[in-house]
């Protein structure tokens, strides 16, 4: 536990300075930063499952989850997309044939699959910062909520916890450790904008829906955990990967916020709880 403690203390912090102090370096580096978190979490999957063992087809699926960030600079010239995705099919479908029926449809689909949605949603991070006028603290939104959630979750557990709350995929998980996770995502996410209304008064924060924001952005990162424990429990694993002490691999860190971060862009598109006046 204090490890996974001391990744957070270290993490949020680091991401602050990166953010508010070497800000154009972030605005030319988080595209790549989250492409290479993608190709990272997409090895993560693919390998320590032994989900796919075709060597070809597992680099064909890491060089596409490492474009797709990309894809949002492109913005409407989406024909350097279909282009990827063209490529990618013909390359995996020659994997296929060529393997006589080893490669199944099922694992071309299973490395599709992954490829596309974990570094889509995790694009929602790039979007969310390109958002005029407040995507500097719109970008930590998903953190605050999955992170605090996570932490809340951790003590509330340990110190409350006595119903299982799905005890095959996560053993340690309790619903009261889920009910402290709500509460103090909410708490910490009204906080945050509280913050950034006081530190940057031309920021206007509405406290209503920054609740809302913790109240679903907890639930979505909740499932978030629950959804990657179950890939994990299925293959019997304990971590994606070591990357992070405590943690795991990138998508043990990360699961949370994979789930959080679109929903959160989804949010401030229709109910923005962070406007500039």
């Amino acid at each position: 536990m204090g490890k996974r403690v001391m990744v957070a203390v270290i993490f949020i912090p680091l991401m602050l300075i990166i953010i508010y102090i070497l800000n154009p370096l972030w605005s030319f580096c988080l595209p790549a930063v989250i492409s290479l978190l993608s190709m990272i979490s997409i090895y993560e999957v693919l390998h320590s499952t032994g989900f796919l063992t075709n060597a070809r087809l597992t680099w064909y699926s890491i060089i596409l989850a490492g474009i797709i960030p990309f894809w949002v600079i492109l913005e409407q010239n989406m024909h350097v997309a279909l282009l990827c995705l063209l490529v990618y099919f013909i390359l995996a479908f020659i994997e296929a044939i060529s393997s006589h029926y080893v490669l199944t449809i099922e694992k071309v689909g299973g490395a599709f699959f992954f490829s596309i949605f974990i570094p889509f949603f995790l694009s929602s991070l790039i979007r969310l910062y390109e958002t005029a006028g407040v995507g500097d603290y719109l970008i930590l939104l998903p953190f605050v909520t999955a992170f605090t959630s996570d932490a809340f979750a951790l003590f509330g557990g340990m110190f409350f916890g006595k119903h299982k709350l799905a005890p095959e995929l996560s053993p340690k998980k309790t619903v009261e450790g889920a009910v402290a996770g709500l509460v103090g995502a909410v708490v910490c996410t009204i906080v945050y904008g509280l913050g950034v209304h006081l530190i940057f008064p031309e920021v206007s924060a509405n406290y209503l829906l920054l609740g809302v924001y913790g109240v679903l952005g907890s639930l979505a990162s909740q499932l978030g955990d629950l959804s990657f424990s179950y890939i994990k429990r299925q293959y019997k694993i304990k971590d994606f990967g070591k990357i992070f002490p405590g943690h795991g691999g990138v998508l043990d860190r990360f699961d949370s916020v994979i789930f959080c971060a679109p929903l959160t862009e989804v949010l401030c598109v229709f109910l923005p709880a962070l406007v500039i006046r």
